[in-house]
């Protein structure tokens, strides 16, 4: 099992997919505590997490925020609180845990399941620069 400090979270994504590149490149800008690591779902890293979190990626197309020996959460709850760690105007996201789970997860999945024809998909996993190297695992 891969080593992620336990002071690190660990976010997994998409990583041919347009929107989760933007995403992680959000996150990357506004992670001002520097508490994420990143590594894609096709990722060496990414296949032996799913595989030891047991998560059945044929039923959950979706972004994985692994808190290590505390949690993971997936779908609209990962994202929510990733936004909410960045602090700032992103704490207006808090706003969104009004809504039921079942209610975010229905827009989050929708999205998800529309998200390369509406913003593409890319051949391969993308490659950080070297200073960002640090952030991803393989």
């Amino acid at each position: 099992m891969i080593q992620i400090p336990n002071n690190k979270k660990l976010i997994l994504f998409d990583g041919v997919c347009n929107l989760c590149n933007t995403a992680v490149a959000t996150a990357i800008k506004y992670d001002k505590n520097n508490a994420f690591l990143f590594a894609s779902l096709q990722s060496k890293t990414g296949k032996e997490l799913v595989d030891y979190l047991k998560i059945d990626m044929a039923k959950i197309d979706s972004i994985i925020l692994y808190e290590p020996n505390i949690a993971y959460d997936i779908k609209s709850t990962a994202a929510l609180k990733i936004m909410n760690a960045f602090g700032g105007f992103w704490s207006l996201t808090k706003l969104l845990w009004l809504f039921p789970e079942s209610f975010r997860d229905l827009v989050y999945d929708f999205i998800a399941k529309n998200r390369y024809k509406w913003f593409g998909k890319r051949e391969s996993c993308m490659l950080p620069t070297a200073e960002l190297k640090a952030k991803f695992l393989n």
